[in-house]
């Protein structure tokens, strides 16, 4: 099997004058040298993630750390090896193993120990087949819904952002080499010193207001008990403000598909999603607005891949998917024997629902923040199965494959979104970015069933030394307690009102509510603090430097991001 040539590199946009080189079709993952650099990163990332969740409770997003293992790959003075000096192959490297670390993690060990810490050891294997056919639904919906209005490519998507920019610095070097390099230490002595300057990094990045409503979260959670006297992150507050903002979330998606929209228009510009003006940069989701910019100065890679009918078709799909994932979890797991005919179907139809909106919910916020709240809307699903009256052997299979969903489809829109930076300058840019976006989702397969295997190996060892995620414990001792107090119902509602509000109050773009409650749920210190203060410091460089400060605090924030990634992924040797 023949090798695709290396691409030529194309113009930089600080060379306007010349136009781009041809080039190759995009590298395949079935190339020899690539399929096997994916395999063996896949592992890799597959292990770092199954072991940090289970001894530290932690997840990280190991994309950085494989981009930068496949440029040193590219380095080595072999020929086969110079391929991958190519940054669409480091592309596919990035989304291999990133995608492997969020699988074993966050999808398939968390959601087998549902079940085990819940007593019953002999729904492992079912749930674990359960769990991976929701994670690959899950990813499939993304592959089909990313560059689509409600999840388009010029979002913020943080972490995505990062990893493109350190492939470019990696392969362009210069002043751009040195100031993500210099990020990258900042981010890395950070998180040593365990000072949260991702959140710094992603204030960079992100949409200003969605960041906003986070740092005000953050703030609320962390010095409420202060200033109110009383803690807004118990008593189920928070997650009545994320039902709320998820509410009308899922109603601004709903409506926003039932509009009948022609499928070619370019996303939002920065206007609508940062109040500022449009500077046509890439990693903060900069264009050109619908209708305003003139067909020739209008920016082709910022059009709508992904049509209104043909989002509305991959929900519709994806919906019909998950009822038939949530089918064979209730046959494996026994369920059609103990529950009745329509108490089966309306678990099944509820469990898909939940799936559903579970990715959605959580795609959003991770496009506009890098953070994805899953443990929270998780939650929400499993106090709606209590208030519902859901048994507890079916409450537990449908926590855990709930939890399947989300983590992987946000992963894949980091990923699509680093893809999405690295292919946007080649003409003709629609067939190439295509062909990259499919070659992605199989790499993204490859870390899945990597992340498989390393599961059934090593779910045994973990659990009998105790070592389970944290989250699983929750997850399980609220099927087991129950809600555990009286006025969880009207809490839920009452808080969902102010949720509701905000996220009205935003829009779909900026996902505010949804934010605000992310905030709420996370308890780190001195997180708000970075926030607040880079989201300040980009407003005022922004003031002084125009639009060329956008590129220099993009670089920043991706080192910065990339940093804390490293000192995560370095845990495992603290773990061990």
């Amino acid at each position: 099997m023949s090798q695709s040539p290396p691409p030529t590199t194309a113009p930089s946009p600080e060379r306007p004058g010349r136009a781009p080189a041809p080039r190759a079709g995009h590298p395949r993952v079935r190339e020899p040298v690539v399929f096997v650099v994916l395999v063996v990163l896949s592992v890799v990332g597959a292990v770092i993630g199954a072991d940090l969740v289970a001894k530290l409770g932690i997840s990280a997003n190991t994309s950085v750390v494989g981009a930068l293992i496949a440029m040193l790959i590219g380095r080595i003075p072999l020929a086969g090896l110079r391929s991958m000096r190519d940054v669409h192959r480091q592309n596919l490297a990035q989304s291999a193993i990133s995608a492997a670390t969020f699988a074993s993690a966050n999808a398939l060990l968390t959601s087998i120990a549902v079940p085990y810490v819940f007593g019953r050891q002999d729904l492992v294997w079912p749930m674990l087949i359960g769990s991976f056919a929701g994670l690959l639904i899950d990813t499939w919906v993304l592959y089909r819904s990313f560059g689509s209005r409600l999840l388009p490519a010029d979002g913020a998507w943080p972490p995505g952002a990062a990893a493109a920019e350190t492939i470019k610095a990696g392969d362009k070097g210069g002043k751009r080499a040195l100031v993500l390099g210099a990020g990258t230490l900042v981010g890395l002595g950070g998180t040593l010193l365990s000072l949260p300057f991702s959140a710094a990094g992603v204030a960079f990045l992100g949409n200003v207001w969605a960041l906003l409503m986070f740092g005000v979260g953050l703030g609320l959670r962390e010095f409420g008990p202060d200033l109110f006297h009383t803690d807004l992150g118990a008593g189920y507050v928070p997650h009545g403000v994320m039902v709320g903002a998820g509410i009308v979330a899922l109603g601004q998606a709903v409506v926003m598909l039932v509009r009948r929209r022609g499928s070619g228009g370019t996303s939002a510009s920065a206007a609508t999603r940062t109040g500022a003006a449009p500077s046509g940069n890439a990693a903060t989701g900069t264009g050109a607005a619908a209708g305003q910019a003139a067909p020739e100065a209008a920016d082709p890679t910022t059009a709508y891949t992904v049509d209104e009918t043909a989002l509305r078709r991959s929900l519709v799909h994806g919906y019909a998917l998950f009822v038939a994932g949530a089918v064979l979890l209730a046959v494996l797991g026994g369920l059609v024997g103990d529950m009745g005919p329509a108490a089966l179907v309306g678990w099944v139809l509820f469990a898909a629902f939940a799936a559903l909106v579970h990715e959605l919910i959580v795609g959003l916020a991770a496009m506009q923040s890098g953070w994805f709240p899953s443990f929270a809307v998780t939650l929400i699903f499993l106090i709606l199965g209590l208030l519902i009256g859901i048994p507890s052997v079916p409450l537990a299979l449908l926590v855990g494959y709930v939890s399947a969903t989300g983590p992987a489809f946000a992963d894949m829109g980091y990923d699509l979104k680093a893809g999405w930076l690295l292919r946007r300058e080649h003409r003709p840019w629609d067939p190439y970015e295509r062909e990259g976006r499919r070659e992605q989702f199989r790499a993204a397969l490859i870390g899945f069933t990597a992340a498989l295997v390393v599961v059934a190996v090593l779910w045994q060892s973990y659990f009998r030394q105790g070592l389970v995620p944290p989250v699983a414990k929750v997850y399980a001792d609220t099927v087991k307690n129950g809600l555990g107090e009286p006025g969880v119902l009207r809490t839920l509602l009452l808080w969902a009102i102010p949720g509701a509000l905000v996220q009205l109050l935003g829009g779909v773009r900026r996902q505010m509510g949804v934010m605000l409650a992310t905030g709420l749920l996370i308890l780190t210190p001195h997180a708000c603090w970075m926030v607040l203060a880079a989201l300040a410091v980009r407003v005022g460089y922004r003031k002084w430097r125009g639009p060329r400060a956008d590129e220099e605090l993009n670089l920043v924030g991706a080192g910065l991001i990339a940093g804390s990634s490293l000192g995560d992924s370095a845990q495992i040797v603290k773990a061990g």
